[in-house]
């Protein structure tokens, strides 16, 4: 009974100190003598008093007493109620949203021969899965997208040549978490354009000033990032910058890059406070960008925000509705998440997919840093728009197959065709890869379920291919940014015998992050994984490593070990 009191203390008081550490900085609270921790002052509101309180009503919530001199009173015995108030306070403190992921099945290659997809080139998911890791806990499955987690990561792919917006690179061995199988491995090289030469921008910051952003990890982090992102800005590009809270509001109107000074003034004045009217701030921001257009130009809101909007248009469907509306303007959205506690990560999610634009989540400057600096060019700079994949599958060499991740951006065969249907943007410079797991003709299966025989057609599909060592065609659709009619790019992939041990550093360290996250996401197809082989292949496969992304990889599958087994 005395370790619950102290592991219930200790992880409340290391929420004060925190706390207390933030409000000293900012000036808004005076040293005192001692400070009593309850459970009132953990579901107090940011910028609110406590609730209304009776004389004896912080009597059993009181955790312990810290003296001026660091020291910490003997907490109280009523440790039951302590126990069930604190779950009870972490429950209402803690709001975030992440949607429900229905994971991809296995498909017969005979009934289901086309897999289409969007790609996806958001990397949200491995910022906020390291979020969690780094303080102790497991995330929760619906934030492990496991092509977020994959596509975080630089990879070697040849460079386009002759003009061409970018390269197809595939690669087939084992799979590494059921060596019955194999894996398909899929990567895009989009060509990478000397920022000298990016076309001029005209951008609006939408930054959310609520109530909600009042926190060290929100909008300070918020105009850090928009800083660095300042200092990349050429004579060429302008800003405006737009805020929200109860209302939106214009703070600094279209302004050149050169005046970096007065842009960084603007971002140094913003303040926190009020509700949260995202929808009329998304109006205003594209209202700016549009009157600021540049024809052949990179047109683009950039929002920062938690994604907690509770005022106005806030629904999830309202929103949608709204970016789809405004996206035919031709201004592209990036979106920033920041916080934790009440981020609302499927909203993000929604927003950027339906804005032709893309998700980061920025936990701390380091990811700022890597997202509009080191990534300046593939964050913000689209190359080409409604990118599609469709793959069909030779059933003389796949009798059935799984697409690892993009269950959000699946797409149904006839809509691959089709021009009027959204898809995925790539970035000057950017990679996009892509993992197939596959098992082979004449390989027991044990995944695919059967049903029972049809009545008015043949049961049994007649395999006819005259290309026998032919494993599977990708074809791949894009448009031009500017253009509305899609080009077409077909390549054939045939079988190989390729050992794993033999692959490339693309093709394995790909794999690990894939099984990292049928691991974290406690996958009913996770099968042999095991995070010592994730830790052995990332290992094997950890390349020059310029940026310490991947060592910092393995460290992160380390400690969900020790994690996973307590």
């Amino acid at each position: 009974m005395k370790s619950l009191i102290t592991a219930s203390a200790a992880s409340l008081l290391l929420l004060f100190v925190a706390c207390n550490e933030h409000t000293s900085r900012s000036g808004k609270q005076q040293k005192s003598e001692y400070k009593e921790v309850t459970i009132a002052d953990l579901q107090r509101e940011p910028g609110k008093p406590n609730p209304p309180t009776t004389a004896d009503s912080n009597k059993d919530y009181t955790i312990a007493t810290i003296q001026q001199d660091g020291s910490v009173s003997q907490p109280p015995p009523a440790v039951e109620k302590l126990k069930e108030d604190k779950i009870i306070a972490e429950e209402e403190f803690n709001t975030e949203d992440y949607d429900n992921i229905v994971e991809n099945k296995f498909l017969a290659a005979t009934q289901n021969p086309l897999s289409t997809f969007s790609i996806d080139v958001d990397e949200a998911s491995y910022s906020n899965v390291r979020r969690y890791l780094q303080n102790g806990t497991i995330p929760p499955a619906g934030a492990v997208r496991i092509e977020e987690m994959i596509n975080y990561f630089d990879y070697t792919y040849p460079k386009p040549q002759n003009g061409e917006p970018f390269t197809v690179n595939t690669e087939i061995s084992e799979c590494p978490w059921n060596t019955q199988h194999k894996l398909v491995h899929i990567g895009l090289q989009g060509k990478e354009i000397p920022v000298d030469n990016l076309p001029a921008s005209n951008m609006v910051f939408l930054v959310d000033v609520s109530g909600s952003m009042d926190e060290p990890n929100k909008l300070p982090l918020v105009q850090a990032s928009l800083s660095m992102l300042t200092d990349q800005l050429r004579e060429k590009d302008k800003v405006a910058i737009v805020v929200y809270a109860g209302s939106a509001g214009l703070v600094l109107p279209s302004t050149n890059g050169v005046n970096k000074t007065k842009i960084k003034e603007a971002i140094d004045n913003l303040e926190a406070g009020g509700s949260t009217a995202g929808g009329e701030g998304i109006r205003l921001a594209y209202s700016t960008a549009k009157e600021n257009f540049i024809k052949g130009g990179n047109n683009r809101v950039i929002l920062a925000t938690d994604g907690d909007f509770n005022v106005g248009v806030s629904s999830d469907d309202e929103l949608v509705r709204l970016i789809e509306n405004e996206r035919k303007s031709g201004v592209f959205l990036s979106v920033l998440g920041y916080g934790m506690g009440n981020y609302k990560d499927n909203k993000m999610q929604q927003l950027a997919d339906k804005g032709n634009g893309n998700h980061s989540y920025i936990d701390n400057i380091n990811e700022a840093r890597k997202v509009l600096v080191n990534e300046f060019g593939s964050t913000l700079f689209a190359i080409a728009k409604d990118v599609k994949i469709q793959i069909e599958f030779n059933p003389a060499k796949v009798q059935a197959y799984r697409l690892v991740g993009y269950e959000n951006r699946m797409l149904a065969a006839e809509d691959f065709n089709d021009d009027t249907k959204d898809a995925g943007e790539l970035g000057s410079g950017h990679t996009v890869t892509a993992l197939y797991e596959i098992i082979p003709a004449g390989v027991k299966d044990e995944f695919s379920k059967s049903v029972d025989p049809l009545k008015y057609q043949n049961n049994i599909p007649q395999i006819v291919s005259s290309h026998t060592n032919e494993m599977l065609t990708i074809k791949l659709r894009y448009k031009k940014t500017d253009e509305d009619v899609s080009k077409l790019i077909t390549q054939t992939v045939t079988d190989s015998q390729t050992g794993l041990a033999n692959t490339s550093d693309n093709f394995r360290f790909s794999a690990a992050v894939a099984e990292f996250g049928l691991l974290l996401r406690n996958s009913a197809y996770k099968q042999q994984s095991s995070f010592q082989q994730v830790i052995n292949m990332a290992k094997s496969a950890k390349g020059k490593d310029e940026n310490g992304y991947r060592a910092e990889f393995i460290q992160l599958v380390q400690a969900a070990t020790s994690l996973a087994k307590n």
